[in-house]
């Protein structure tokens, strides 16, 4: 699958977990998925310092949500992304997307092996608006 497919296929993925997402309106954890969440898609915060973010439930870690997860879409430095692609392929998801300027090669291999569509160092906001 060409990456422009890898994008469409996701963007139809409607349960996305945001890992490292901001309870401060002006970051673009925040930004992206408050975006996210008025286009229709579940977004489900991920960040152990809060219970509720945006009005949603906040987990710890994609463990310990209670329902399936399409998209892991991570706002975290790329040193902490390996355990993260590792967690994604135990919870079964289908996409584990690095946000832009987020890059780890290792992480993406993690998740490729395990037939998760992997995508790194792109914005999920700026591809949504740009394939509407």
């Amino acid at each position: 699958m060409n990456l422009e497919n890898e994008f469409i296929s996701v963007l139809k993925m409607k349960n996305i977990a945001i890992v490292g997402m901001s309870p401060k309106p002006e970051r673009y954890s925040y930004k992206i998925g408050k975006y996210m969440m008025d286009q229709g898609y579940n977004v489900i915060p991920i960040n152990p310092g809060h219970s509720e973010i945006l009005g949603q439930t906040s987990y710890p870690t994609l463990k310990s949500i209670p329902f399936k997860i399409d998209v892991v879409n991570v706002f975290r430095k790329a040193e902490f992304c390996e355990p993260i692609a590792n967690e994604t392929v135990k919870i079964g998801a289908k996409a584990f997307w690095l946000q832009e300027g987020i890059v780890n090669d290792s992480a993406m291999k993690i998740v490729e092996r395990n037939g998760i569509i992997a995508i790194q160092n792109r914005c999920l906001l700026k591809e949504h608006i740009r394939l509407g």
